[in-house]
């Protein structure tokens, strides 16, 4: 651990140091915050509340409400006060910004620093960032972390794979920090270039930014020959350095001194009890520059309940199983790009890159999966694609009781991302209909 006294503090112990600080920053957003102020008024709240339970009562924050401050009236410190600002990529909408005092970046370098900890990074590890720079948070986030922890930290950013691999093979990387999808482009670009990624001198790498499936992760693990960590973060809370999984691989730890985790039903906006799958809803309770209070994330997950053998006290949440506004209907049926990926992954032949082609006939919606077939696929043999292509129509329909189309495609045919994988292609719009 690199904060033991905080990651291993006596329930007790961590749930007033909560209490506390969600006290101060209720009433800092009262003070300097208008929408909140608003909010708290009508809805008859006062920051000065007597247990952890009143959060309940709080309205909730929605993205939509940052996008109405843009770009800086959602802050709750004076811009002399804010060091830096971020924001979202903006893929479905307009970007929501984030400003941080200099109080906010040291707590993200020591969250960081936590998060690298929990893959067992340490100072004497060499770590590359592939993550983006710029008004993404995920390579700066990572940079100061490693800078933090006393690693020797290369910012390479992302893109130019093949120079990734030469950068890992050369400067000897520990500690890989990219997406999960990244992590496999590099593997195979390493396989191209005539490298086995297994001698790369990587054992460990922290993945985000996108849903992964289990069986991704085995895949990614068994490609560079490492261990593979789910961390968690959005821009909108921090960045990365929100949860990490630990070296047992079963749940991320939320970072409960600096945020509070809460699982909502997305229909009823209810707590639902741990162990239920709902939305992820969180609090800030450190952030000065932009604290959000109860933001809806339309992350989708569950609290893992009990405790977990590495000591850590934090509370665990399971990996992302997918986004609420990116839950496809299939004939009634609530699918995930990620269970979708859960399966293929599971199918010797077909290779660990799709997309779902959402389109329209007439007034049915349609959804069929395009699959890349693995590189060594014959596409001259008919009858081993049609037997290739029944087993992934079926192995979806066992594993999530609905029948999607499945079209093979060749290898290399589905773009590639140096970020965040396009899994969801919606044609809808061009088809005629939404």
């Amino acid at each position: 651990m690199y904060q033991p006294e905080y990651e291993a503090m006596p329930r007790l112990e961590l749930e007033a140091l909560q209490l506390e600080r969600l006290r101060a920053v209720l009433h800092r957003v009262n003070d300097h915050n208008e929408f909140y102020r608003t909010a708290f008024a009508n809805a008859g709240l006062s920051p000065d509340i007597a247990s952890l339970a009143d959060l309940k009562h709080f309205p909730f924050t929605v993205k939509d409400d940052l996008r109405a401050g843009y770009p800086y009236n959602f802050f709750s410190a004076p811009m002399h006060d804010i060091v830096r600002v971020h924001s979202s990529s903006g893929t479905t909408g307009q970007i929501t910004v984030v400003g941080y005092t200099s109080n906010d970046i040291d707590n993200w370098a020591d969250l960081m620093a936590r998060t690298l900890a929990s893959a067992g990074a340490t100072a004497d590890d060499i770590v590359q960032v592939t993550y983006g720079y710029g008004l993404f948070t995920g390579g700066l986030g990572a940079h100061y972390g490693s800078e933090r922890l006393g690693a020797v930290t290369i910012p390479i950013s992302g893109g130019n794979t093949k120079r990734q691999v030469q950068v890992l093979a050369d400067f000897g990387t520990t500690i890989l920090a990219c997406t999960p999808s990244y992590a496999i482009l590099i593997a195979e670009t390493a396989q191209e270039m005539g490298i086995d990624p297994k001698t790369l001198p990587l054992r460990a790498g922290v993945f985000g930014a996108e849903p992964w499936s289990e069986n991704m992760r085995k895949q990614i693990e068994e490609l560079l020959d490492i261990k593979a960590i789910d961390i968690y973060g959005l821009s909108e809370i921090l960045g990365p350095g929100v949860a990490a999984e630990c070296d047992q691989q079963h749940g991320l730890h939320v970072n409960e001194d600096h945020f509070i985790i809460e699982i909502v039903d997305p229909e009823t906006l209810q707590p639902v009890p741990d162990g239920e799958m709902g939305e992820v809803v969180f609090t800030t309770i450190t952030k000065e520059g932009i604290p959000v209070i109860r933001y809806r994330t339309r992350d989708i997950s569950r609290i893992i309940p009990g405790e977990c053998a590495c000591g850590r006290t934090s509370r665990r949440m399971e990996r992302i199983t997918g986004r609420s506004d990116d839950m496809i209907i299939v004939r009634g049926v609530n699918v995930f790009p990620s269970q979708i990926e859960q399966v293929l992954t599971g199918i010797e032949g077909v290779a660990p890159h799709y997309q779902v082609v959402l389109g329209k006939k007439g007034a049915m919606d349609t959804v069929e999966v395009h699959v890349e077939v693995a590189a060594d696929t014959n596409f001259d043999e008919i009858r081993a694609l049609e037997r290739l292509q029944a087993t992934v129509r079926n192995e979806i329909q066992s594993a999530l009781a609905v029948s999607i189309a499945v079209k093979l495609v060749e290898p290399k045919s589905i773009e590639r991302s140096q970020g965040k994988a396009k899994r969801v292609i919606d044609l809808r719009a061009d088809q005629g209909g939404m």
